[in-house]
């Protein structure tokens, strides 16, 4: 049994990633196949049950030489029914029954979770988290997902949806978010809300920069080119990073004084903004965070990047089986 790999799986809109690992969480092999959307997603389950099928011939392997599937899906998962609804960046409307499909196809039991819970799982447990039992992971892409950790066990809440961190309001005057709320942290420390921050911005900045002026021009404008403006010292850049930091903060410090983690940790595209956005994030966590909490509360960036995701569902397959040996 000591011998068995886990194979992790983290399913995204645009790429699903496969890995073989190991019990303690390295990393043997890995690869990855588009995500095909099309049909309301019901290519998706196919696909991954032939590529997981596909290694399995091509290595002549069998079921019983894996110990688990562990995987990360978008949307709500009920871990119980091993199925997942509502996540739309894959057109999946209706419940989709995931584990009978893929367990029913390969043999090999499925364990799955949302897929910033396993991403909040890998950090945790090999990344920035340090494995330690309280941890808090809040990733800044396109939207803004996070998991919470206390006492080594993920939070689920009544019906899967906890760790909604994107969905904190953070401004109520501030933007409609795609969920129906304003002021959603989402809307403004996302990729996409960081440049709507910049370009709303600009006209009452008073101060004329390079990057005033290349949003004001229409030029072409993402997150880092506005994160790296302010490396640079471009006066607006540091603006509408300290904004952001400023809602980044709030949001640590009302987390950091419900749960007392050790460890938050910052993932996603945004984060790759490194020590220069943590900084700003740990100075406005002091300003909003109960005095005892700000100073037994760390801010760290991710360190796992894309490998987050299969190390985290994998570690889902280890949980099941010490709960499985416990009973």
């Amino acid at each position: 049994m000591q011998k068995k790999n886990i194979i992790g799986v983290d399913l995204g809109g645009t790429t699903i990633k496969f890995a073989i690992i190991t019990r303690e969480g390295e990393i043997l092999e890995k690869w990855s196949i588009p995500t095909d959307i099309s049909d309301e997603g019901s290519h998706i389950v196919p696909s991954i049950i032939r590529s997981i099928k596909g290694y399995m011939k091509k290595n002549e392997l069998s079921a019983t030489d894996f110990l688990g599937i562990g995987m990360g899906s978008p949307g709500t998962v009920n871990k119980t029914k091993g199925t997942v609804i509502g996540a739309y960046n894959l057109n999946w409307k209706t419940e989709q029954p995931v584990e009978e499909m893929i367990t029913g196809e390969t043999g090999i039991p499925l364990s799955i979770d949302n897929d910033a819970n396993v991403a909040a799982l890998g950090e945790k447990w090999i990344g920035a988290g340090n494995n330690e039992p309280d941890v808090v992971f809040i990733t800044l892409g396109t939207g803004v997902g996070g998991g919470v950790i206390t006492n080594g066990e993920l939070v689920h809440g009544a019906i899967g949806a906890a760790g909604e961190v994107g969905h904190m309001t953070v401004d109520k005057h501030g933007y409609k978010c795609t969920c129906g709320k304003q002021g959603c942290l989402e809307t403004v420390a996302s990729a996409t809300g960081i440049v709507r921050v910049a370009k709303d911005g600009a006209v009452a900045f008073e101060q004329d920069t390079p990057l005033k002026q290349a949003i004001l021009a229409g030029d072409k404008m993402n997150a880092k080119i506005i994160v790296d403006a302010a490396k640079d010292g471009d006066a607006y850049g540091l603006a509408v990073t300290d904004e952001i930091s400023d809602y980044l903060g709030l949001a640590c410090g009302n987390i950091a004084n419900l749960l007392n983690p050790s460890t938050i940790v910052i993932g996603g595209g945004v984060s790759k903004a490194g020590e220069f956005l943590a900084e700003r994030i740990r100075k406005q966590l002091a300003v909003y965070a109960f005095p005892t909490i700000r100073e037994s509360t760390k801010i760290r960036i991710a360190e796992l990047g894309n490998d987050a995701g299969v190390i985290g569902a994998s570690s889902l397959v280890l949980t099941e089986s010490i709960h499985q040996s416990n009973k």
